[in-house]
Parts: C-alpha cells; structure tokens; sequence
C-alpha cells in the first residue's frame, strides 16, 4: 500500500494532475477571472455592489486568482475569509444566480470543457455556501432547495 504524503510535495502533484486533467493553469485562471469580473463590474445588478465596495481592482483581481488557484487547482495561494467578506453584502438568491451565470457564460468562452465543468461545479457550491451563509447572517434558516429573498424575516 502507498503510504499517504503530506505537504507540499502532495499538494504539487494533486496540482499536476488537475492541470493534466482538466487543462487548467494560472494563465488561464486569470483569463476567466479578469474576464469574468469585466462581465461583472459592466452588470446593471452586480455591478454597483462590487463598485461601491472596490476602490482598487487590481489587488482584488490578483486575489481572486489566488483564490480561484486554491479552489480550482488546490495550490493554497488564497489566504482569506470569502464568508466574512460576503455576509453584510445586500444579496441574495437573485444576485447569486446573476454571479453564476455571468461565471459560466465566462467559463464556456475561455476554457475547454473539461476546465469549464470543473470550474462551473467549484462554482455552484461556493454560490450555494455563499447564500447559505448570507441567509444565516440575516437569520434565516434554509430548507433542503430553499433559497434565500431579502424580504424573508425582514431581511433587507
């Protein structure tokens, strides 16, 4: 039996074999996010959340290729709280599918198939983590397919 490696040595070859398998590298990956956040920042629903919250892209563009790195090709780069940053965010089921479907509209033009499903899935569950969070935040409590409206329990 292969005895079970920790540490960077692992983390390198579970990179390696992401990249092999799906096509995915940091070029890439700042491709879809700089793309992506064009589409968002350009968006009459999303985009004045982002602008009034965002006095200077670039650290922010460079952190979110950290931290789709991290999500996408498991390399630690991002070291930050994305929940904490998105609770007081005025948002909810709407703003999420509006920030999917400008991510998957992105995805499908940048990326081959195998990178675009990887990154659609990592995707999906941080949305639906994201909403869960932000409906707990306004103490709201959601069901098993709920989805979380600002009026619900007087949230705003």
């Amino acid at each position: 039996m292969e005895a079970i490696v920790a540490g960077p040595g692992r983390r390198e070859r579970i990179t390696a074999e992401i990249m092999e398998l799906t096509g995915i590298d940091e070029a890439m990956i700042e491709r879809l996010v700089h793309g992506f956040y064009a589409k968002v920042r350009a968006d009459a629903v999303l985009g004045p959340i982002f602008e009034a919250r965002i006095g200077d892209w670039e650290p922010h563009l460079a952190q979110m290729c950290a931290f789709w790195s991290s999500v996408a090709l498991m390399t630690g780069r991002y070291h930050g709280t994305p929940m904490a940053k998105h609770l007081p965010l005025p948002v909810d089921a709407g703003h999420f599918d509006r920030w999917l479907g400008l991510f998957e509209a992105t995805a499908r033009e940048i990326c081959p198939p195998e990178a675009e499903t990887h990154f659609v899935e990592r995707a999906r569950r941080i949305a639906a983590s994201l909403e869960l969070g932000v409906a707990g935040a306004h103490g709201v409590v959601l069901g098993n397919g709920e989805r979380f409206r600002c009026n619900q329990a007087g949230a705003k």
